[in-house]
């Protein structure tokens, strides 16, 4: 649990994301809750990204939501402890996930969804071959920012390299 605490208390983190940071242990201990229901209702699933070596410390999250069952497709979200930041994690991690989504759960199509001023969460994105496919203007409510562009990106073919 401290693990993810550190995660989430961190301002910075959620700088382009619609996640409020969580500053008390006992926020984070509710929240892990709501990992397995919404797991169950198969609404979203989160994972969590390890150090490759250790693999004992949690250093991220992952996650795929929004699922649509008529186009086959899912939005991914990813975030790393401010600490793991730009060491290739989450070019990694995406990578892996996009693998398994394509190879084990066969869906059609992946997107993410970038405030524009995220340019490294967009690195991220075009090294895992997505395509920027616009900016939609006033797209949603994020909390702690109100209403929000988003450019939408997506990978619609196998494009990473790992077995799953």
């Amino acid at each position: 649990m401290q693990a993810v605490f550190s995660i989430y208390n961190n301002d910075k983190v959620f700088e382009y994301c619609g996640i409020i940071p969580k500053h008390h242990i006992k926020t984070i201990h509710k929240m892990i809750s709501h990992f397995e229901r919404d797991y169950q209702k198969k609404s979203k699933i989160k994972w969590g990204i390890f150090e490759k070596y250790q693999g004992t410390a949690l250093v991220g999250i992952i996650e795929a939501m929004d699922f649509n069952q008529k186009v086959n497709m899912v939005t991914i979200g990813y975030f790393l402890g401010r600490n793991y930041w730009r060491k290739g994690i989450a070019t990694e991690a995406v990578q892996m996930l996009v693998t398994f989504l394509f190879k084990k759960v066969n869906v059609n199509r992946i997107q993410a969804e970038v405030i524009p001023a995220n340019e490294a969460s967009k690195k991220v994105l075009l090294k895992n071959n997505f395509m920027r496919e616009g900016l939609i203007r006033q797209a949603s409510y994020w909390a702690g920012k109100g209403v929000v562009d988003l450019e939408i990106s997506r990978n619609t073919s196998e494009s990473a390299d790992f077995d799953v």
